[in-house]
């Protein structure tokens, strides 16, 4: 739902009579009830059939299930309060550790929502419902009574309403003037109320500031449980493709190597040395290339030596000259370590690649607890966060970078004016380690 909301229309009455509030209002209110209505049988009958078997060791189940019944019930009020809200109602729930039975009910049992939610049922199905059922039932019923009252009188010319009685047509056309009027105050009166029932339902129902935080701190320990987990693996690939392919390789070449001296020592097998020397440069070209690739999965300078000599290493063997000034207090944790080399590997080659730049330079440093780096370049400039496109002096694809800083929950900050030049600061929440 787009628009001004209901008690923004509310102050403006003469907005409110010509909006959809009234009938949104009247929808909301009316399944309320309904459900209500459903609810304190259900509820009663729970409640009773559970002490009345507790001895029997079925009551704790049964009032396990009564005390569980305001989960469906507040996921169908977030629906319902959709009438009366612009946006959503999330939900305050936290996803189990495992799947199953057990888990799920270990975890609701235990969360303060699931109690909130339960108070929201029981205080939709006693109070609210008799405050429906009283006030709510007899507005309707007045206002059906006056605008009908030509119609009842009609036969015996009275009609009792409340403590008057009402005669003749005379009388009973006032009536259905009164009734018109008060339909629209009724209206606006069940707007009002159906607008600060949907606050105390949203009130009861929407996450609280610490569920939502706690949420958050989940959310990025998965993340960061994840990004550790990709670093493990890769690392794994790493040792295999050094021990298995490339000492593999490096035995081939070997062995070529030995033939071709046996091959040079027969006459007439000119053809076949030529042969194993091709064979030979294509092992040592396709041994060169593996030795890339692992460098680039996680390169073993970084590993042994930390973030101020991979980037060195980087710097040296770029096609621009860049200048590398790094000071850390010590080493930091891998999976920063490896966030932050990965970063400015990929800004270095924006600007060899995209930027037409001439030089760059990196500064990495402290902070305070955060690690600061600092990639500038002279090109062209025009870089900006977003998905790489057409364009490719825009299309530089720093939401990449964005992404993978995220997870440590670190930030990007970019400077770049048409014309240059370039300056690119990813900054990371980290401490020193001791190692």
């Amino acid at each position: 739902m787009t628009g001004p909301g209901v008690w923004w229309s509310l102050a403006r009455p003469h907005r409110w009579l010509s909006s959809s509030w009234p009938w949104r209002s009247s929808a909301y209110l009316l399944g309320g009830m309904l459900l209500n209505i459903a609810a304190l049988p259900g509820l009663l009958f729970g409640l009773l059939l559970g002490v009345a078997t507790a001895p029997l060791g079925l009551g704790l189940v049964i009032l396990t299930c009564v005390a569980l019944v305001g989960v469906p019930a507040a996921s169908l009020e977030r629906r319902r309060l959709r009438l009366m809200t612009a946006e959503a109602v999330p939900s305050p729930h936290a996803r189990p550790p495992a799947p199953g039975l057990r888990p799920w009910l270990h975890t609701r049992l235990r969360e303060a929502a699931t109690w909130r939610e339960l108070g929201h049922v029981v205080l939709g199905a006693i109070p609210f419902l008799l405050i429906d059922l009283l006030v709510v039932g007899n507005l309707l019923s007045a206002v059906i009574v006056l605008l009908l009252a030509p119609l009842l009188t009609r036969d015996d010319g009275r009609l009792p309403f409340f403590d008057v009685t009402l005669s003749g047509t005379t009388q009973a056309w006032l009536a259905f003037a009164a009734g018109v009027g008060l339909t629209v105050v009724t209206a606006y009166l069940l707007t009002f109320y159906a607008a600060a029932r949907a606050a105390l339902s949203r009130l009861l129902l929407a996450p609280r500031p610490r569920e939502t935080t706690e949420a958050m701190a989940r959310l990025i320990g998965s993340r960061a449980r994840l990004a550790h987990a990709f670093d493990a693996e890769r690392r794994r690939i790493e040792r295999d493709l050094h021990d298995g392919a490339q000492q593999q390789l490096a035995g081939l070449a070997s062995t070529i190597g030995l033939a071709r001296l046996q091959a040079s020592a027969i006459p007439g097998a000119e053809a076949l040395t030529e042969r194993l020397d091709n064979a030979a440069d294509q092992i040592t070209d396709t041994l060169g290339a593996l030795r890339e690739t692992v460098r680039g999965i996680h390169p073993r300078l970084l590993t042994d030596r930390g973030l101020p000599a991979a980037v060195r290493a980087v710097a040296d063997r770029s096609r621009l000259p860049v200048t590398v000034d790094a000071d850390l207090p010590g080493r930091l944790d891998p999976a920063v370590e490896a966030a932050a080399y990965f970063a400015v590997c990929e800004l270095l080659g924006n600007a060899t690649e995209h930027a037409g730049a001439t030089r760059a330079s990196v500064r990495i440093g402290f902070d305070g607890e955060r690690l600061v780096a600092v990639v500038h370049d002279d090109g062209r400039g025009g870089a900006e966060v977003g998905e790489p496109g057409p364009d490719a002096e825009r299309g530089t694809g720093l939401i990449g970078i964005t992404d993978r800083l995220a997870v440590h929950d670190g930030t990007l900050t970019v400077s770049s004016p048409i014309g240059g030049p370039t300056d690119i600061t990813l900054e990371i929440p980290c401490r020193p380690t001791s190692r």
